[in-house]
């Protein structure tokens, strides 16, 4: 099963860093910032960007876990962590993964 096709948990634990090597490399393009999972995608104008913000709200009330946003006109950059393990969690991926796709 890949990452698209997983469901976020409501209770997990925090990754190792082997669990982060291998599901790293699932998120291409996404790094690891300050303890949380990064990417800023760029669009050609704001539509586009607020069109992809919308769609990423919907996958984060889907899967129940939510990222810091942060937008401007063509750049939106999203943070995922999960609060309750005080780190990165398999969650981040998963939903890293989905928005990739939804990209």
């Amino acid at each position: 099963m890949t990452l698209t096709q997983e469901r976020c948990q409501p209770k997990v634990d925090p990754l190792q860093a082997a669990d982060l090597t291998v599901l790293q490399a699932q998120t291409p393009g996404w790094q690891i910032e300050d303890g949380k999972l990064v990417k800023t995608f760029r669009f050609a104008n704001y539509h586009e960007t607020l069109a992809f913000v919308n769609a990423s709200a919907w996958v984060s009330h889907h899967e129940d876990h939510h990222p810091e946003l942060t937008v401007t006109y063509n750049v939106c950059r999203i943070a995922y962590d999960t609060h309750s393990v005080n780190g990165l969690s398999r969650n981040d991926f998963i939903c890293a993964a989905k928005l990739e796709a939804l990209f």
